[in-house]
């Protein structure tokens, strides 16, 4: 028995975007057919939620994913090992620079602090931290990139920097989308890049009231096939749609409570600090506030409530499930 139904069985009941805003289900419209293909993501944020690729990762692509955040970026290896991890920035040049990390709102994280500041209005504040830059062509450069088919670029209000970056004679993707909203405003952006980018040989082709998308025009097929209009917002499932893994719609519920199963059977028997982490992520905890918890757990009270928790699952209680 499979421990999980592959994509493919889960797709032909549900077809469902990852992404925030149909971004991955107009890129499969385009590149209808494709089972293999190559994709650079920058500022991929979660390597599942409100992600822009891991729709094309499940079809069987792959890629380079740029993700600065650490907390992030460690989650990709375990999910996604196809793909190769970059954890820095991109911009206009290499070397260092500042990264504003926003509290929570991850996805508010920029080079550019003002951006960064304006998350204040959501209740996150940031603060500022050193990173190592490339540019788009160094890094192309370093993973011996050869070809591209999608480039993508969410890097809140910073996208001009990584598309001067590039050197456009040699690394040419098929389609590039960008951010073209700057963050928490919703006001248009792309006016100080897009005439560089359609002056480097690409031509617009779609505006989702978040991105804009364009596809070189050396590509003439995929410029007859790729979207002119938002698709319909219910052509898919979306990822928030399918709930938490507890809940019954969710498509991988069985194999969660499985999960659930062996380790609220198991929990007499791990090792405090793992008890400890697995509690600290339960209470929304940092990872470092882990050792100060596993200090409490060495009590009595504690030991009798795992013995409790695993009595209903470890055999010492029977129930019809």
């Amino acid at each position: 028995m499979p421990i999980a139904a592959p994509a493919e069985e889960r797709n032909a009941i549900m077809q469902i975007s990852y992404a925030q805003n149909l971004e991955d289900h107009h890129l499969q419209l385009a590149f209808a057919g494709r089972p293999l293909g190559f994709y650079v993501d920058i500022g991929a944020g979660h390597p599942v939620a409100d992600n822009v690729t891991f729709a094309l990762y499940e079809a069987g692509w792959r890629g380079i994913v740029v993700e600065p955040q650490a907390d992030l970026a460690r989650l990709y290896g375990p999910i996604r090992p196809r793909d190769t991890v970059v954890s820095a920035l991109v911009g206009r040049t290499c070397g260092d620079a500042d990264f504003h990390v926003v509290d929570r709102l991850h996805g508010f994280s920029t080079t550019i602090e003002k951006h960064a500041a304006g998350a204040q209005a959501f209740g996150a504040g940031y603060n500022t931290t050193r990173l190592p830059m490339l540019t788009l062509a160094e890094m192309c450069d370093r993973h011996g990139v050869s070809e591209i088919d999608v480039l993508k670029i969410d890097v809140e209000g910073a996208e001009a920097d990584v598309l001067a970056g590039n050197d456009w004679s040699r690394f040419r993707p098929k389609v590039v989308l960008a951010e073209a909203i700057a963050p928490g405003t919703g006001e248009p952006n792309w006016a100080g890049w897009e005439p560089y980018l359609v002056s480097n040989g690409y031509r617009f082709v779609l505006f989702d009231e978040l991105n804009r998308f364009y596809v070189a025009e050396e590509q003439q097929d995929l410029l007859q096939r790729f979207p002119r209009e938002k698709a319909d917002w219910g052509a898919v499932i979306h990822g928030y749609e399918i709930g938490r893994a507890h809940e019954p719609r969710h498509p991988d519920h069985a194999l969660a409570m499985e999960f659930a199963k062996g380790l609220w059977a198991s929990l007499p028997l791990l090792e405090p600090a793992l008890v400890a982490r697995l509690l600290a992520r339960g209470r929304g905890l940092p990872e470092s506030e882990a050792a100060g918890l596993a200090a409490t757990l060495d009590a009595d009270a504690v030991r009798a409530a795992l013995g409790r928790i695993a009595a209903g699952y470890d055999g010492g209680q029977l129930f019809d499930d």
